[in-house]
């Protein structure tokens, strides 16, 4: 018999032997049995999450003579029954307070420009005080698309530049 011959055979007895081993621990008892219980848990609390998308006006305006407007979107998540409110804070441009929101320029000057932001197109003035400005919703469990519209009227127009607010979107639960 040849070294291979003697391999294989050695590999098809020790395959043998770990089948007879596994087939051991798998033993049928009749004496009896018994059981028990256990519980598999999961609690769900009210949670939500939220994501907004930036809101850009435009790169091209010139003279403010006519409103101008835009909007974008905002993603509330609530655990489904969740109640919930959607608030938008003022904004860091200059002068922002309440519903009252201004952009304020980037390269150093000190002119703003005023805009608004909607619930609905155009109406209904989107703030931060829950139970006055807010948007109400109750959760679904998947994630709920809410518009925001914005608006800049007509004002007389501030000297060329990119102008910007930071607005901070939050829902209460």
């Amino acid at each position: 018999m040849t070294n291979t011959e003697r391999a294989c055979r050695f590999a098809a007895v020790l395959a043998a032997t770990t089948l007879f081993a596994a087939a051991a621990d798998a033993a049928i008892y009749s004496n009896g049995s018994r059981t028990s219980t256990f519980d598999v848990t999961l609690t769900i609390i009210a949670d939500c999450t939220i994501a907004a998308n930036n809101l850009n006006f435009g790169s091209s305006q010139g003279v403010l003579s006519t409103a101008v407007t835009a909007n974008t979107t905002l993603s509330v998540l609530c655990t489904n029954t969740t109640p919930y409110n959607v608030g938008l804070s003022a904004g860091t441009g200059t002068g922002s307070s309440g519903t009252t929101r201004y952009m304020s320029g980037t390269a150093g000057n000190t002119s703003t420009i005023g805009f608004n932001l909607f619930q609905t197109n155009g109406a209904t003035a989107w703030g931060n005080t829950q139970g006055t400005d807010t948007k109400s919703g109750t959760g679904t469990g998947v994630a709920q698309t809410l518009t925001v519209y914005g608006q800049i009227p007509v004002q007389t127009t501030p000297q060329p530049d990119t102008y910007k607010s930071t607005i901070t979107a939050t829902v209460y639960f």
